[in-house]
């Protein structure tokens, strides 16, 4: 990546999302969240063509935008959304297989369609949750946990790291880097409730920002499998010296939902 790119992107994205998730109405914080997810996911679906799958991205991005709805509208229900889903992507592929050398690309084009929106809409979507349901704050908190740990594995692996974490995913992390993020993601939680999150218990801050980090380093790794099953290091060049969104946001596509769902069970307070 170039690191007199990445400053300057680095600054804007940050300014972009702050002023999103303090400022943004219901509405506009939900459709900047759909933006954020029609863009990785975009990038998703161009990763297989390196090898010479072809997705459906209009059906997909529709679908990955139905399955949006389910986290703004009441009425409108994930199961349903998901049934929804399912029957149009089934609807879909019986209407336009109808080529015998469609047909032999058929799974893998149906099941990597059909991922792609679950896999991003269904996770990064709940951004939208945590923010409605507990506030800014706690968003920055999720925020900070995952980039002050990712940044102390970063440097940490970077200086002493040896043994290799998942060389096939990610031929440069390793577990001294992984380890290194834990304290990390500590520093990072404490600070945040000390400035944001008074109320918070101390160790339940800790707890969740040590599974947190761990979650998130799955993640990145799982995105970092599907980029090398087809040879990129970057999802795209949309973002000047950070890659792509998709690489932007890996780390968050497990880690959002399994934070909402940890402080349903364990809370803050």
């Amino acid at each position: 990546m170039n690191d007199k790119k990445r400053l300057p992107t680095a600054i804007v994205l940050i300014g972009i999302l702050f002023v999103s998730i303090q400022f943004l109405p219901r509405l506009a914080f939900f459709c900047f969240i759909q933006v954020i997810i029609l863009f990785a996911l975009f990038e998703f679906y161009n990763l297989p063509l390196k090898k010479k799958i072809f997705l459906h991205k209009t059906i997909g991005i529709l679908l990955a935008v139905i399955i949006g709805f389910s986290f703004y509208f009441d009425e409108f229900s994930l199961g349903l959304a998901l049934y929804v889903s399912l029957l149009l992507v089934g609807a879909y592929f019986v209407l336009s297989i109808n080529k015998l050398e469609k047909l032999v690309k058929f799974p893998a084009s149906i099941a990597l369609t059909f991922f792609g929106a679950i896999y991003l809409s269904f996770t990064i979507n709940h951004f939208v949750f945590l923010r409605e349901e507990r506030g800014p704050f706690i968003v920055y908190f999720l925020i900070a946990v995952i980039v002050i740990g990712d940044t102390a594995s970063y440097f940490f692996g970077k200086l002493v790291g040896r043994r290799k974490l998942a060389p096939i995913a990610s031929p440069h992390k390793t577990w001294e880097g992984a380890f290194a993020g834990l304290p990390g993601a500590c520093v990072a939680a404490v600070i945040i409730q000390q400035i944001l999150l008074k109320d918070a218990v101390l160790w339940k801050v800790i707890l969740i920002a040590c599974l947190v980090d761990i979650v998130a380093q799955i993640s990145d790794l799982l995105e970092s499998l599907f980029k090398r099953a087809v040879g990129v290091k970057d999802s795209s060049h949309m973002l000047p010296g950070h890659g792509g969104f998709l690489d932007r946001i890996d780390s968050y596509i497990l880690a959002a939902p399994f934070f909402y769902y940890l402080l349903k069970f364990i809370g803050l307070e």
